[in-house]
């Protein structure tokens, strides 16, 4: 066995707890086929229902907004996964509906995907989408009295970042306290494990990306509440980077609620929330909600 390279961790046991897809190798033919399916059904049966508006000039700069029945609820900017470099909104629309049924506008948003743009550039992309949205919720009849942001997993991650961020230093237009509620599902914040994980050869992070991209490394300058899930199988440290966020920021005024979502692995977790009857959508609708 080697020595341990970080977290206590050896190389094995980091591609082990940290390369989820070969731990569930039928998550990219069983699962997302399916996500998809019923996404384009939700896209279309959806009233109001706006794809692909533009919050940038890239080609992945793109929204999907889905509008609550009833407007001028609260607004969710949903951030999907894949490790950084897979994945798209256009699966993930599903996660709406719970949501928009229950007054809550809805949008979900892409972002450019190493390695053809570096690890440390998509943080600040979705920067700018949070802030195209929030900067143009009335003009696209949304309220932005209460403004929140989820994600999972890589989503989760940059959930987290959006909590991390000093909006009022990114553009004077923008208030500190910008975001109400964050919800940072299943996802990574300490980034030196993927140093030495085989899902960096698309990342391609050296350790000074790693340290940059850590949230857990920053102050997190806002006391908004948030929500902090995971799966109950998933592997061991990928559960433990949400614990040490929730140690790390977790304060006497600044409440974070976890919630550990039974018999689920990481890929699982996405069915659980696209379940409008599960403990999960409730605690973050209620958090949404306020």
């Amino acid at each position: 066995m080697s020595a341990p390279l970080c977290r206590g961790l050896t190389a094995e046991e980091i591609e082990r707890q940290y390369a989820l897809r070969k731990l569930r190798p039928s998550y990219e033919t069983e699962m997302v086929p399916g996500w998809l399916e019923r996404s384009a059904a939700f896209r279309t049966e959806h009233p109001g229902a706006r794809i692909n508006l533009a919050y940038g000039p890239g080609p992945r700069d793109r929204f999907d907004l889905f509008p609550a029945p009833k407007p001028k609820g609260p607004f969710l900017l949903y951030i999907h996964g894949g490790y950084w470099q897979r994945g798209d909104k256009s699966v993930y629309s599903i996660l709406s509906r719970p949501f928009t049924d229950a007054g809550i506008d809805v949008a979900l948003v892409n972002y450019d995907l190493c390695p053809s743009v570096p690890a440390s550039a998509i943080a600040p992309q979705v920067r700018r989408a949070v802030a195209h949205l929030w900067r143009e919720a009335r003009n696209l009849g949304c309220a932005r009295e209460r403004f929140c942001v989820m994600g999972h997993s890589a989503g989760g991650h940059l959930a987290a970042e959006m909590m991390a961020t000093r909006w009022d230093e990114e553009a004077d237009d923008l208030p500190a306290d910008m975001i109400d509620a964050g919800l940072p599902f299943s996802g990574i914040f300490d980034f030196t494990p993927i140093l030495h994980c085989s899902e960096n050869d698309g990342m391609r992070m050296d350790a000074a990306v790693a340290a940059e991209i850590s949230t857990i490394r920053r102050a997190m300058p806002t006391d908004a509440p948030q929500l902090v899930a995971w799966g109950e199988n998933e592997t061991p440290d990928w559960k433990q980077q949400s614990q040490d966020y929730v140690a790390c920021f977790g304060t006497a005024q600044r409440r974070i609620e976890t919630h550990v979502v039974p018999g689920a692995d990481h890929f699982d977790v996405v069915d659980v929330l696209a379940d409008g009857d599960s403990d999960l959508t409730a605690k973050a609708r209620a958090l949404i909600l306020g």
